[in-house]
């Protein structure tokens, strides 16, 4: 017998990726700031990342034993004490600890709502509301980076997060959520059947596309704004407001990619949406102008949104019985992607070498481009071999 409403459980979730959307983009709009009240803050999306690597590792292991009510509480936490930390501490070495928390957090809370929202709707409905889901990804980005916006002072933005993370752990710990049974057999999968997929270069070159599709998200994400205000002479405030129309293209570009998907290839589709994350990044290298830059952030936003969504669709194709395991081991490789870019792009802002922004941006979409047809063309060999 079920004894948890499936509605406020979903809310749970959605609350919880909000806070991930939150994580994501924390760094980004405050990062010119403040770097020049604490000397080295360049280097902490690196440490983010680690902590988003680390948050994804663990939680799969931790949900088959003891649930998901208590780690979601739990990541929760984490991500509140990240935020306050961020807005209490001014000594780099506490402010990677923040960060480190923030991140770790933020990658449970990942992993775990996907989880949860699969574990309690069936088959039919599972895929819309794994959308919806998604979107409060953006939705989070969007509180965030408005609310940094409105007040420059990133101190009270801070602060109000914290206010409605708090009050979201509240409502956490007031209602049931499902046993851990009620998790997919695939995230029961043993370690050593998770390695041995390692043996299929497919699953690699789908796993090195992930690797580029969040570096490339990762580096937008947080030196977009340091990037800008360091090459223009533009209003600072402005400026942060690039990321907001990042956030409402992602969005606007995942709300109609099931339509697109259906009515194109999926390839077709992929490479529709990157070509316009191109002409993105081109407008962005080429042009100062505030209203240029901002379409430049959104197409760049749309662009992007249909990495994973495809990605995921190849791999439950290609691996239909450890879809779940295939999924884990890439994205595990694309957050060191994230990792990757994150450092260069910081070590590159410290020596003033702002030029190399746009060059990895772009970069990471040829890697990408090239990466998933390769793939896709190693599972037609290898489904062909086995007839």
């Amino acid at each position: 017998m079920k004894r948890y409403n499936t509605a406020c459980v979903f809310t749970a979730a959605c609350a919880g990726m909000g806070f991930f959307g939150v994580t994501m983009l924390s760094l980004g709009p405050i990062l010119t700031e403040l770097s020049q009240i604490v000397e080295g803050a360049n280097a902490l999306p690196a440490t983010m990342s680690i902590g988003i690597i680390m948050g994804t590792i663990i939680f799969g292991p931790i949900v088959d034993r003891l649930g998901y009510k208590w780690l979601l509480i739990a990541a929760s936490l984490m991500a509140l004490a990240g935020v306050q930390g961020l807005a209490q501490f001014d000594s780099i070495d506490l402010l990677h600890c923040s960060i480190f928390l923030l991140g770790m957090g933020g990658g449970i809370l990942n992993g775990e709502t996907n989880a949860l929202v699969s574990a309690i709707y069936s088959d039919e409905r599972r895929g819309g509301r794994l959308g919806v889901l998604g979107a409060f990804y953006c939705i989070g980005a969007l509180l965030w980076i408005s609310l940094v916006y409105l007040c420059p002072d990133f101190y009270l933005p801070l602060n109000a997060i914290s206010v409605v993370m708090a009050a979201f752990i509240v409502f956490f710990i007031a209602i049931p959520f499902p046993k851990a049974e009620a998790a997919t057999e695939q995230q029961r999968q043993p370690l050593s059947a998770s390695l041995g997929l390692l043996k299929y270069p497919a699953l690699l070159a789908f796993a090195l596309a992930l690797f580029f599709q969040c570096g490339f998200e990762g580096i937008s994400g947080n030196f977009t704004v340091a990037f800008l205000n360091s090459t223009t002479d533009l209003d600072p405030g402005l400026v942060t407001l690039s990321l907001t129309w990042f956030s409402i293209g992602m969005l606007c570009g995942r709300l109609p990619l099931g339509a697109f998907m259906r009515r194109f290839n999926p390839m077709g589709t992929l490479y529709m949406y990157l070509c316009v994350a191109m002409a993105g990044v081109a407008l962005l290298f080429t042009f100062d102008t505030l209203s240029i830059i901002y379409l430049a952030m959104a197409l760049i936003g749309f662009g992007v949104g249909a990495t994973f969504p495809v990605v995921i669709n190849y791999l439950a194709e290609a691996f239909p019985r450890q879809s779940g395991t295939a999924l884990s081991i890439a994205m595990f490789l694309g957050l060191m992607g994230q990792f990757a870019f994150n450092k260069v792009a910081g070590l590159a802002f410290d020596d003033g070498e702002y030029a190399w922004f746009p060059i990895m941006l772009a970069g990471a979409l040829v890697g990408i481009m090239a990466l998933i047809p390769t793939a896709v063309s190693m599972v037609s060999r290898r489904q062909t071999s086995t007839l």
